[in-house]
């Protein structure tokens, strides 16, 4: 029989008879493919509000299924098991458990945006992609990810000082992710900018690598965000049925 998508029904859920005839026809292999009964129990009803209330999230109620999101997609044409359509269908029926067999790749979206300006709905699936990862890592199901830990190093320098300095901002990152600070490209790099930049540009960075920039009377704007981020932060945790976290200010 032919199988919708078949791809996307897990293995073991299939049935296949190398030999089976019904009523004398001859009905072997693929023609004697059936998909096993399965009684769902693990809904999580909230889930489709519990991914809107996170950034990104919010307009997930408009999709039709279309596919346009999957079929545009940069990482789904590499890794066909990447698909944004699918994970959607998944958050709005609540099927927790099926969404978290893919959980190890569903971070894997790049933010090219090509679903986004394909989809007819404004869903913006990139921002659903992230709004789940979030959600993932906001249940404890999986670990932080580098991408959101090279966000939290940005952002943290940002709240605190109003400025980005990129050495300490890459040496942090290296640091939280368990890196080698001496990256091949980083050298690389480095030895470009050496040899390319006048001197007095390199005294500057050098400079600002040890005393870190400060974006003037930024005390007042540092203590807002600090606020905002702590409200968005219990907000969102809140949503998920979490404990507030308190947010803590970095230098």
């Amino acid at each position: 029989m032919p199988i919708h998508e078949k791809r996307l029904i897990r293995p073991e859920n299939l049935v296949r008879n190398d030999k089976l005839a019904i009523e004398g026809v001859d009905v072997s292999g693929d023609w004697s493919t059936f998909i096993q009964t399965r009684v769902i129990t693990d809904y999580n009803e909230a889930m489709q509000e519990e991914i809107a209330a996170l950034p990104g999230g919010e307009f997930i109620h408009r999709c039709w299924q279309c596919g346009s999101c999957t079929n545009s997609c940069t990482v789904n044409a590499l890794n066909p098991d990447f698909n944004p359509r699918y994970w959607i269908y998944l958050i709005r029926l609540g099927m927790e458990q099926e969404l978290l067999r893919d959980k190890d790749i569903i971070w894997q979206c790049v933010s090219c945006n090509k679903c986004t300006y394909a989809c007819p709905r404004d869903v913006v699936p990139e921002g659903v992609m992230k709004a789940t990862a979030h959600w993932l890592e906001l249940k404890g199901y999986v670990p932080e990810k580098p991408s959101m830990i090279f966000d939290d190093v940005f952002s943290e320098q940002v709240f605190a000082k109003g400025k980005i300095e990129e050495g300490r901002l890459m040496r942090k990152f290296f640091v939280r992710t368990q890196q080698k600070l001496a990256q091949p490209w980083l050298i690389v790099m480095v030895k470009g900018l050496v040899s390319r930049l006048p001197v007095t540009l390199l005294m500057r960075l050098g400079l600002a690598g040890v005393v870190h920039p400060r974006t003037r009377n930024w005390g007042r704007t540092r203590d807002a965000i600090n606020e905002y981020v702590g409200e968005q932060n219990a907000k969102h945790r809140g949503a998920l049925g979490l404990p507030a976290q308190s947010t803590e200010s970095h230098s």
